[in-house]
């Protein structure tokens, strides 16, 4: 039997060739969407770790910082800071945007953290080139996936930075690289208003008939010249050895009432709710991708099973069994999916690293994967094996 289907391929290589490096294609798109979806999940398990926090404390009633817009009091920090359990405490802020530099212009998350506070949650963990911010304003720190060299320069809104540091995988949860920044600086850059806007709200002050009316002196320049944004978007917690997670969290939520979240919650809240939609739609593209492959390889057995009908009908007349046959059948169809994932699994391996989005392959996919195409080629051996059998031995005279 397995001389039969060794033989048989040898005598139509190039067709089995072919058609396993097309299938082999396929499936190592297969394989990359997979990957797609595991370095999302692992971008945003490095995002939480990353960012050295135990606790998330957030505005009430939203699910911020990652997932939704949040804004809570900039000296909150201290009071958390004397909550039972607390080692430390730091504000920090998100804003995703685009970010324009000497090359053009990239998609990053802007990330405000307190200079020079090295340690504290939110603050870069490793850097492959340069140092970490030491002064208040116009210093950054970009991830190498920006494509930010050291001491070049990036505009965020109105002001320039320039670059003083490199880390590396500190990316959001949808894979945008990050861009630290000094804490007050982010806080002009996601609350400032532009200049049209702050001109308008000054005439629209201005002009406020309970102003002009009770004449209160002093009040209108005091309003005009309040432009202070004491806002950020989180408080990242660290807690002391042996601390409970819950515990402090509802310490906070009871004194500071505002929304806390653990390392699972908002672990949860990335994977389960974030990436959850992308994850249906990887799933649906891998089933289609499935199911092309198992009509590609259906056709392609059937093809050839029916090019050499006259082979089949002479192996019958000499005795051959129909076991013998369907065999061989499905071992070239075996072969075929073989061929095509050793291709695929190549492919993916070769482009993975030039994709936009991190692709992470890990060996139980790959394992997965192969016993899944496997299965797949069996199934599509079926059609063929049934026309095979069908095959009446007097056509071997008749030819």
């Amino acid at each position: 039997m397995i001389s039969l289907a060794g033989r048989d391929i040898l005598h139509a290589w190039g067709k089995f060739v072919f058609t396993g490096i097309g299938l082999g294609l396929l499936i190592g798109v297969t394989l990359t969407m997979a990957g797609v979806y595991r370095g999302m999940v692992d971008d945003a398990r490095v995002l939480l770790d990353y960012s050295g926090a135990d606790l998330w404390v957030v505005q009430r009633d939203t699910q911020g910082p990652y997932a939704e817009p949040s804004s809570i009091y900039d000296d909150l920090y201290r009071g958390i800071l004397g909550m039972p359990g607390v080692a430390q405490a730091a504000n920090i802020t998100y804003l995703t945007m685009q970010v324009r530099h000497s090359q053009g212009d990239v998609r990053a998350m802007v990330v405000g953290v307190v200079p020079g506070s090295l340690g504290e949650p939110g603050q870069p963990k490793q850097l492959v080139a340069g140092r970490h911010i030491t002064r208040s304003h116009y210093e950054a720190i970009a991830d190498v996936a920006s494509g930010l060299r050291l001491g070049e320069r990036v505009q965020i809104r109105r002001q320039q930075y320039r670059v003083v540091g490199l880390t590396r995988r500190m990316v959001s949860s949808s894979g945008d690289p990050m861009i630290f920044i000094p804490l007050r600086d982010a806080q002009q850059a996601q609350f400032l208003k532009d200049n049209d806007a702050i001109h308008q709200q000054r005439r629209r002050t201005a002009a406020d008939p309970v102003l002009v009316r009770n004449e209160v002196p002093g009040l209108l320049d005091a309003l005009l010249a309040a432009q202070s944004y004491p806002y950020v978007n989180a408080v990242l917690v660290q807690l002391r050895p042996g601390a409970e997670a819950d515990e402090t969290a509802a310490h906070i939520r009871r004194w500071n009432r505002q929304q806390v979240y653990t390392r699972e919650q908002m672990e949860g809240i990335l994977v389960g709710k974030l990436i959850s939609t992308s994850a249906r739609q990887i799933g649906m593209f891998l089933v289609i991708l499935a199911i092309v492959s198992a009509a590609i390889v259906a056709f392609i057995i059937y093809t050839l099973t029916l090019g050499k009908i006259r082979e089949i009908a002479v192996l019958k007349l000499i005795g051959t069994r129909n076991r013998t046959i369907a065999g061989m059948i499905l071992q070239q169809a075996l072969g075929l999916g073989l061929i095509g994932f050793l291709v695929g699994k190549v492919a993916a391996t070769f482009w993975a690293p030039f994709f936009p989005k991190y692709v992470l392959l890990i060996t139980s996919d790959t394992l997965a994967g192969l016993a899944i195409v496997l299965a797949i080629c069996t199934l599509a051996s079926v059609l063929a094996i049934q026309a095979a059998l069908k095959v009446d031995p007097a056509e071997a005279i008749g030819g």
